[in-house]
């Protein structure tokens, strides 16, 4: 045979695959994709799109509550709405937005090609539009949607007046022991990348603060939610066939699907929290241009926090006839949580302190995620305390401090991680003056709607009511105003989002000046992350320091020069 090359035709050449993210390769995101970056987008765009439906609900809820009387809805449909609200808002936005951040991000970060499980990865996401549709068909069935309350309590939940099989109930039960079946899929995907697939050289005290979280909260869905999946099939049950683990009618503890609900769902405020946590560990030292304070010591409690959050749960069950020595139990293991939170707080303070601050629309939402928090986590103190716990029990003190939790640290870092690496998902720069007015809209409008709500339940307004007494007024006037402007101001996100992705100017590998293995790839990434992968030769967050991230030397950027500074020097530079 001839040694002679082989040459081939224009029209014969290959066509290269379009990069994940890029604006021409829209196609993509609607198909069964394996690429963990292709997935990650997925689920942070459905996610997003519930966040919205859920949002409107809670619109029609303040609505309702700017005037005392039940004047817009009927107190039925009001008990709906709250219901399918906090279910969309947990089980639809929350959890599938970070695992869609987590599936982008966490094999970037610790140098591998996919996640450890492509294929279960897959089929994990598209379980979610399948219970989303179930949960969202429950508004046309006969009697409309469940009205217990997203944490379904029996017997309220096991009520079912329309003596129908098919009932709203029914199917809030069906989408969340498959939300269950879902997130546990995903648990295990994501753990075993963490462990089995990190670069040579990634102990675990090199691996981003980022994955430390990821990892912790991911424990706690392994561990803690089988309880709730299981609780979930055996009410549906009680309800659908008869049978009588929760039915006090027959015999059944109602209290034990309490405890069933509760040894996850308590815990599961920290699998959402948790990986926030460490988007402000990744942010903040970013646009600090200072390493990650006390590193080794924050990683560590995000550990604790685990092993913390696990007995935990009866804190929510002080007004449920708790014995009192329980209660001084878990009154003290919650207090006892804040000790490892507090040590976070501290240390990105400590971080910020004295650094040459950034303030992009990422550090901004950062740093107002941060302030949420803390007034979060003082009203959290006192809320553990059982005896003003029962106090203000199903109260709108309550209301608000789940929200500064949920909304104002949780939504505020969930923005802050988009805007930190939507550079790097889709090749392309934000609007930087768009993004600020979402962040001042958005600021605002939390601190107006949840605010008001913690002195409404010093003055005994209950909670999941439609009409109050008139002296509540005034606070509901603001709160529904707040709660408004919070609905607006997703408006220039989106704008901002989606004319960025298709003509926002073209982002460098690292226009962030950041350290990290996921700025030595391309923006957007190649369909396999890394051509070679780099071992790792330092810990994270190496700025103001002379040694290089990697031995092999990928590449990576400044500001000054984008393509001929090498990551060896990038470390000794980024605090310029």
């Amino acid at each position: 045979m001839s040694n002679a090359t082989l040459e081939v035709k224009p029209s014969e050449q290959q066509t290269p695959t379009p990069e994940p993210g890029a604006p021409d390769n829209w196609r993509r995101f609607f198909s069964f994709s394996t690429d963990h970056k292709v997935i990650g987008i997925q689920y942070i765009v459905t996610a997003f799109i519930f966040f919205l439906f859920g949002g409107l609900l809670a619109m029609l809820m303040r609505g309702e509550l700017i005037t005392p009387e039940a004047d817009l809805v009927d107190r039925t449909v009001y008990n709906g709405l709250f219901t399918m609200h906090g279910t969309i808002m947990l089980f639809m936005w929350t959890f599938p937005m970070l695992n869609g951040l987590a599936n982008y991000l966490v094999p970037l970060m610790i140098g591998a090609r996919d996640m450890a499980f492509p294929r279960l990865n897959a089929a994990a996401f598209w379980l979610v539009p399948v219970f989303g549709v179930i949960l969202t068909a429950s508004f046309f069935v006969p009697g409309g949607p469940s009205q217990s309350g997203w944490w379904a309590y029996p017997p309220v939940s096991l009520q079912n007046p329309t003596g129908n099989l098919i009932n709203g109930q029914a199917l809030w039960l069906l989408a969340v022991a498959l939300s269950g079946v879902s997130s546990i899929m995903g648990a295990v995907n994501i753990v075993t990348t963490i462990i089995r697939m990190r670069a040579p050289g990634m102990g675990w005290f090199k691996m981003p603060a980022f994955c430390w979280t990821v990892f912790s909260a991911q424990m706690i869905q392994l561990i803690g939610l089988p309880a709730l999946t299981a609780g979930a099939v055996m009410l549906l049950l009680d309800l659908t066939v008869g049978t009588s683990f929760f039915d006090p009618a027959k015999g059944g503890d109602p209290v034990l699907y309490q405890h069933f609900f509760w040894f996850y769902s308590h815990p599961a405020v920290y699998v959402i929290i948790l990986p926030i946590f460490g988007v402000f560990s990744e942010v903040f030292p970013v646009y600090s241009r200072k390493p990650l304070f006390g590193y080794r010591v924050v990683t560590i409690s995000s550990v604790l926090i685990t092993i913390l959050s696990l007995i935990v749960w009866v804190h929510h069950m002080f007004a449920s006839g708790t014995p009192g020595w329980m209660r001084m139990l878990f009154m003290f293991t919650t207090m006892a949580i804040s000790i490892p939170t507090g040590i976070k707080v501290f240390a990105w303070v400590a971080t910020v302190w004295g650094g040459k601050l950034r303030l992009t629309s990422a550090m901004l939402f950062a740093l107002g995620g941060l302030t949420t928090f803390l007034f979060a986590g003082i009203t959290g103190i006192m809320l553990s305390s059982a005896p003003f716990d029962i106090h203000v029990n199903n109260t709108y003190f309550v209301v608000g401090h789940f929200h500064y939790v949920i909304n104002g640290a949780v939504v505020m870092g969930f923005y802050a991680a988009i805007y930190h690496w939507f550079p790097k998902m889709t090749g392309r720069m934000y609007y930087e003056g768009l993004g600020k007015l979402h962040f001042a809209l958005t600021f605002i409008g939390i601190n107006l709607i949840f605010l008001p709500m913690h002195p409404l339940g010093l003055m005994g307004m209950p909670r999941r009511v439609a009409s109050y007494d008139p002296e509540f007024a005034f606070w509901n006037v603001i709160a529904s105003l707040g709660g408004f402007l919070l609905g607006v101001s997703t408006l220039p996100f989106i704008l901002n989002m989606l004319s960025s992705w298709t003509q926002g100017d073209k982002a460098g590998d690292n226009p962030w000046r950041a350290i990290g293995l996921e700025w030595l790839v391309s923006s957007p990434p190649p369909h396999e992350n890394f051509e070679e992968i780099p071992i790792v030769v330092s810990p994270p967050y190496g700025y103001g320091s002379d040694e290089p991230l990697v031995s092999n030397n990928p590449g990576g950027i400044l500001e000054e020069e984008p393509e001929k500074t090498p990551i060896a020097n990038l470390a000794g530079k980024a605090n310029s």
